[in-house]
């Protein structure tokens, strides 16, 4: 079960962190104001519903540290954008050349850019030169 005095702090802690009011914090999530207020004072409990808001708004909110103190919060580093950070992929050197077939009559043909997608719709594109 949550304590709900801890998770108001935490809470808290989240609001602070983003330098949101009540009531901006409540239009980001999708709720009414009037709940972020009823929760804050300790009139309602947070429901499943709302947790799920919260984290999926903000990714820097860790869910089991949000319901219970364990974890750590913010999750990642502040950024100055608080929307879905796109992280880049590190980039691989092989430790040794590919070898691969190559039709003779393609022996000319150069690579000229390659396009990796991640799944959250973020890309990386590598140039032939750099």
């Amino acid at each position: 079960m949550v304590n709900t005095s801890e998770f108001i702090e935490r809470l808290n802690k989240v609001l602070g962190f983003y330098d949101l009011s009540a009531s901006v914090f409540a239009d980001k999530i999708g709720v009414q104001r009037s709940s972020i207020s009823h929760l804050l004072s300790g009139r309602n409990k947070p429901s499943l519903e709302f947790v799920l808001k919260v984290i999926s708004a903000f990714p820097d909110v860790d869910l089991y540290w949000l319901l219970n103190g364990k974890g750590s919060f913010p999750s990642r580093s502040k950024t100055n954008d608080t929307e879905k950070k796109t992280v880049a992929a590190p980039e691989i050197q092989p430790k040794k050349p590919i070898q691969q077939n190559v039709d003779p009559s393609e022996k000319h043909k150069t690579i000229e850019k390659i396009i990796i997608f991640y799944t959250d719709g973020s890309f990386k594109a590598y140039n032939e030169n750099g």
